[in-house]
């Protein structure tokens, strides 16, 4: 939803304002939009334009090597005929204008409208339509234009900053549209400016296909994808749309439509690049993030631009505009460093000799750590609702990230280690993936505990074991500078440890004194729904957690019950 905003009648005008304001250096509003400031050479002026609410396009893709002004409309409205024709008779540089915009019928009137009057000046004025969505239509002429506007832009601008005349920037731009496709899916309508509901919704569980850029509901709704199996329905079914006499070259945008996070992108274009590589494609100076958004819509669309010899070096060229940025020389001196000069990044370690009791010990832990992870996995979206109470709400997510990473360290060591290194390796791995507080101190304590019980004794004893134990607990106060009551991990910690050593010493065996403990684990956390956190992040949420355990102190008394029925088994 967009909050930010006086008249939301006003809103097109006076964002418009505050972006000619920041960008003073480089563009000048102009009736209707923006013109970019000059270089000595005249060129043929490439204008683009459309509604408002598309961020970077229009206005923010204008500068050197891109276009050189922007019509700008209301949001998602076509912009008027004297709009047009006043940014396109601004923008002229006497080698004429083209103007390029998405496949609307509003804009095809108002740009045509302005084109004529232009003509009737005596400028030489085309239009170039974008015709890039595959799922608007069967027919190219019929498809509407959404993200793949900005292919056929860079490929006129480019053209134009390399001085070529209105024919040959007209051809240019006709060609990359007939080289480009796209595809989109929503995830969430978006939502104009002083209402309160979105233009359209998606059923939960589920993502628009071949959604519009002005609120339009996609062509249908399916249930939602994991990435890995979106990036195949993206790409699958360009790849189907290819135009003829397609190359083995695409350049490529994922573009994100207004909320979808940039890691989400990221994510999702590990799955794409792979994908299209599999296919056999060259992928070119690929694009991922926010070139044509619609407001604060959730979703993305992928466009794929299949070059050839004449597109390719458009589509590198440099440019510079207010959202837009490519320049070739700083990364033409760059080389990629050796596997020589990373050979130092992660030193190579050796296991120290292990005793035939300490690589029975490695079995245990191993088994303990798969019991771990196991019971983490099942628990992951309830500790991170617990977590969400007064805190961040990553504890789940956090502390499966560490127990995977230290269980996938430990399956690539043999069954020649001990399990006190095993325990060492653990805890580096959950330190190294897991991050945050709990990463920290999962993993400094395995560490504390495997190097306790070493690799090179006859046995391992309950008492010895238990003694690792609270070296466990000891290297965790002192890390993390709690104490009994600040409502931590420690409040379930401390009672296990000494709850364990206290059966040890009465002579139970480490099963039974391990379940005893984890027992009074499961307590500590519990009580904890009445503690006030005194320290970290809950801190200043205080009396909002008051009701709810610890996070950590939970997950710490899941953790030794899973491993109390390992030793039972055992």
């Amino acid at each position: 939803m967009t909050r930010i905003y006086d008249d939301p009648a006003e809103f097109a005008d006076d964002q418009l304002a505050g972006f000619l304001d920041l960008y003073a250096d480089r563009v000048r509003g102009v009736h209707g939009g923006v013109v970019a400031h000059r270089g000595d050479d005249p060129q043929v002026a490439v204008v683009i334009g459309g509604g408002s609410g598309h961020y970077p396009a229009f206005c923010g893709t204008v500068g050197p090597g891109l276009a050189h002004g922007a019509v700008v409309g209301n949001i998602f409205t076509s912009p008027s005929a004297a709009q047009a024709y006043s940014v396109g008779k601004a923008a002229d540089q006497g080698r004429g204008v083209i103007f390029s915009f998405g496949n609307y019928a509003g804009d095809v009137m108002n740009f045509g409208i302005a084109a004529e009057r232009l003509r009737a000046d005596g400028i030489d004025a085309r239009i170039v339509v974008v015709t890039d969505d595959v799922a608007s239509a069967d027919e190219e002429r019929k498809r509407r234009g959404i993200a793949g506007d900005f292919t056929v832009f860079k490929v006129m601008g480019a053209a134009a900053a390399q001085g070529h005349d209105i024919d040959e920037v007209e051809r240019l731009g006709r060609a990359a549209n007939s080289a480009t496709r796209t595809l989109g899916v929503a995830f969430s309508g978006c939502t104009m400016p002083g209402e309160d509901e979105p233009l359209f919704t998606v059923p939960d569980g589920h993502l628009g296909l071949g959604l519009g850029i002005h609120g339009e509901p996609g062509i249908r709704d399916v249930p939602m994808l994991p990435a890995r199996e979106l990036a195949g329905l993206l790409v699958d079914e360009l790849l189907k749309a290819a135009p003829a006499g397609a190359t083995g070259r695409v350049g490529t945008i994922l573009n994100g439509l207004g909320t979808t996070k940039y890691e989400e992108l990221f994510l999702l274009w590990g799955h794409v690049a792979r994908r299209l590589r599999d296919a056999g494609y060259e992928i070119i100076d690929p694009e991922v993030g926010e070139l044509v958004t619609s407001l604060d819509m959730g979703g993305c669309s992928l466009t794929l631009m299949w070059l050839d010899d004449e597109l390719d070096p458009l589509w590198r060229a440099d440019a510079y505009t207010p959202a837009y940025r490519k320049a070739g020389a700083p990364l033409a001196g760059l080389r990629a460093p050796s596997s020589d000069e990373l050979a130092g990044a992660r030193a190579a370690v050796t296991a120290p000799e292990a005793g035939e009791a300490a690589r029975r010990l490695a079995g245990t832990v191993r088994d303990a750590l798969a019991a771990v992870e196991a019971t983490v996995r099942e628990h992951e979206h309830e500790l991170g609702r617990i977590d969400a109470v007064a805190g961040d709400g990553d504890h789940g997510r956090g502390m499966l990230k560490g127990i995977t990473a230290a269980t996938a360290r430990i399956a690539d060591l043999g069954p020649e280690v001990g399990g006190g290194w095993l325990l060492q390796q653990a805890g580096q791995a959950w330190a190294e993936r897991a991050g945050g507080t709990s990463g920290v101190l999962w993993g400094a304590a395995l560490e504390s505990f495997g190097r306790h019980l070493g690799d090179s004794a006859d046995g391992y004893p309950a008492d010895v074991v238990a003694a690792g134990v609270r070296e466990f607990a000891s290297t965790i106060e002192q890390l993390g500078g709690a104490r009994p009551g600040d409502k931590t991990l420690l409040d379930a910690l401390l009672p296990f440890a000494d709850e364990l050593q206290r059966r040890v010493a009465a002579g139970a065996d480490l099963a039974t004194a391990w379940t005893a403990a984890a027992d009074s684990a499961t307590a500590g956390a519990r009580d904890t729904a009445e503690l006030r956190p005194r320290i970290g992040r809950a801190r200043p949420l205080a009396e909002k957690s008051v009701g709810t355990p610890d996070a950590g102190a939970t997950s710490l008394a899941l953790i030794v019950t899973a491993v109390g029925r390992v030793l039972e088994d055992g």
